[in-house]
């Protein structure tokens, strides 16, 4: 089956919901909490990650306590055609923790993450601001950081 003809089910759902959660649970406890033996769970699993569901397993942190006190979502206006360049350049970039290709008044939206608010200006004027593929930028502090999952 190919990846764009690939329906989830209810089961596949709640196994996802479930990962959500806590990634870190064994194939048992997944099964257990959806009702499925620990072989089907293994099998949605396995074919959760090979149809690119599933991509990744990782681990959230509070940013805070890792010492990065301050965040913001910062957004560019950038050349024409400067997309790909960029893109490798800002994923070199260790405060900046997600990329996205927008649509709308800007063309890139990034998720920064500083020690505090001078490094975060740094960043900012110093590294993005000097980059030739930016044509402008926009910075928003967030104040308050909550994850909805």
């Amino acid at each position: 089956m190919a990846m764009a003809d690939y329906v989830l089910d209810d089961v596949d759902r709640r196994v996802l919901e479930i990962l959500r959660e806590d990634a870190r649970l064994s194939v048992s406890a997944v099964a257990d909490a959806v009702h499925i033996s620990r072989a089907h769970a293994y099998n949605r699993i396995s074919r959760l990650r090979s149809e690119g569901v599933i991509t990744k397993f990782s681990v959230v942190v509070d940013p805070v306590k890792t010492g990065l006190k301050s965040s913001a979502y910062v957004t560019l206006k950038v050349q024409q055609q400067s997309w790909r360049a960029l893109r490798e350049k800002l994923q070199r970039i260790p405060e900046v923790h997600h990329i996205a290709l927008v649509g709308g008044d800007f063309d890139v939206m990034l998720l920064v993450r500083a020690a505090d608010n001078e490094h975060l200006r740094q960043l900012v004027f110093d590294t993005l601001q000097s980059m030739p593929e930016i044509l402008d930028s926009q910075t928003f502090l967030i104040f308050d950081d909550v994850a909805a999952r």
